[in-house]
């Protein structure tokens, strides 16, 4: 996940830009293994709701974790959940949707990183480099 993240950032700063390959579903998997972490390290208690997670995969299938019956759910591109839990993107600058104020919270708050929490990312400006 740090090699991955950190890729990112490199990606990022010389204005280029990677397809995402099937190798996402580990960074994906820790993503939705630490939200725990991600309320924990924040002070908070973990939820007890369960998380419903589905995301588009780079080959065009579906990646699930959480029980299928879970009124909270997360959605959208495996790209765009990578980009958030490692802080590499704002949440308003990715395609994912929340239903339900569990999986509502944990969006603004997702962290797969070891460490106290940072400020975040901002929400990209049109005329700001990507990331910013």
């Amino acid at each position: 996940m740090e090699t991955w993240a950190h890729g990112q950032d490199v990606v990022d700063a010389v204005g280029a830009a990677r397809a995402p390959t099937g190798r996402l579903r580990h960074v994906a998997h820790l993503g939705v293994a630490t939200l725990g972490w991600s309320h924990r390290v924040r002070g908070e208690e973990p939820p007890a709701t369960p998380v419903r997670v589905e995301l588009g995969a780079p080959d065009g299938g579906t990646w699930t974790w959480g029980p299928a019956g879970a009124t909270d759910r997360v959605t959208g591109p495996a790209l765009d959940f990578c980009l958030l839990v490692t802080q590499r993107r704002h949440r308003a600058d990715l395609s994912l949707q929340a239903t339900g104020p569990v999986a509502d919270h944990w969006l603004d708050v997702a962290q797969a990183f070891a460490g106290p929490p940072g400020p975040g990312r901002r929400p990209r400006s049109p005329s700001g480099p990507p990331g910013s």
